[in-house]
């Protein structure tokens, strides 16, 4: 919901993922769970998103696999950017729950999956690179994965229709049902639910009321906001051409060792990447992702800008400023 407006109030990157994990802590507290595996996974879950959140992510999948014949998805690339790009010698549980934090709908409770070994894991994400659709059907193998899990969507449905409402577009709260019409008591509500539900339980779960009404909200997202067709046309005169031509740009500049290119000053030869790609041999796709899915919203558009200039596509960019 960042994109194109000037507005701190509006729920970027880094602010979902402290709401995710302050509610997930929280949930895990009363559970008697894992805390700090839970924060972990929480921290880690949306560090792999592309810049223009879901349908950027979209784009870069088009151009990653038209090139490549490989898949893209965020939560996987969340491993990667953890694992390979900046190793952190995290653990397979805690590697687990952030490439599992998103998914197929549960049916009524969240149920972990049976535990892993090492070999499984890393065949699970290959499998997502090479299996169209194969990560919707990913589950954690700890409780702690399935907090999150349920605490991502709770930290976004209501927040992103309090984005959406900032934005100018039609807000019904009155929808909400026995959820609540504000966050907090959205928040609130579902979170006491859950541990009433899941203390002393093998899964996570809610009462068929709120789970119903959570996953009715969300569907209503889908519909209005994150399908809204004014916003997704602009995204399609805008950002899809200029992914397009940064993607493809960068990956002659690789093929070519142009050194001078910024995909070497901003990001191969910057710190802890140059040691990764000196280790490993790397596609050029695989670094072009790398760079793109670590971008802001305005790092994108400004290094666009910086590339070309006031082109045709730039034109299209319009920012609304704090007080328009």
């Amino acid at each position: 919901m960042e994109s194109f407006f000037r507005n701190d109030e509006i729920t970027r990157r880094a602010t979902h993922v402290q709401l995710v994990a302050r509610i997930a802590r929280t949930i895990s507290m009363n559970l008697g769970l894992n805390m700090d595996l839970t924060e972990a996974i929480a921290l880690g879950h949306d560090i792999g998103h592309t810049p223009f959140g879901h349908v950027g992510e979209m784009y870069l999948n088009e151009l990653y696999h038209k090139s490549s014949g490989r898949y893209f998805n965020h939560n996987v690339h969340s491993v990667r950017a953890l694992n390979i790009v900046t190793p952190t010698n995290l653990t397979i549980h805690t590697l687990d729950g952030i490439i599992c934090h998103n998914g197929e709908k549960p049916q009524g409770a969240y149920y972990p999956s049976e535990p892993k070994s090492l070999e499984e894991f890393r065949q699970m994400v290959e499998d997502c690179y090479t299996k169209e659709g194969f990560t919707d059907t990913l589950r954690p193998f700890t409780l702690e994965g399935c907090v999150v899990r349920v605490s991502d969507v709770i930290a976004y449905v209501m927040k992103d229709r309090q984005d959406a409402e900032k934005i100018g577009l039609e807000v019904n709260y009155d929808d909400a049902g026995i959820l609540g019409k504000s966050n907090y008591e959205f928040i609130g509500n579902i979170t006491e639910n859950i541990v009433l539900n899941s203390y002393d339980k093998p899964y996570i779960a809610m009462d068929k009321e709120i789970y119903e009404d959570l996953y009715r909200l969300k569907g209503e997202n889908s519909k209005k906001i994150y399908g809204n067709a004014d916003i997704n046309e602009s995204y399609e005169v805008t950002i899809k051409p200029m992914m397009e031509a940064l993607y493809n740009r960068f990956r002659e500049d690789i093929l070519s060792k142009n050194y001078d290119s910024l995909i070497y000053k901003h990001h191969i030869n910057y710190g802890i990447f140059k040691k990764t790609y000196e280790k490993r041999d790397v596609s050029p796709d695989d670094i072009v992702v790398d760079y793109i899915a670590s971008m802001t919203d305005d790092y994108f558009i400004d290094l666009y800008h910086h590339l070309y200039g006031d082109d045709d596509i730039m034109g299209n960019v319009v920012y609304k400023g704090y007080f328009e």
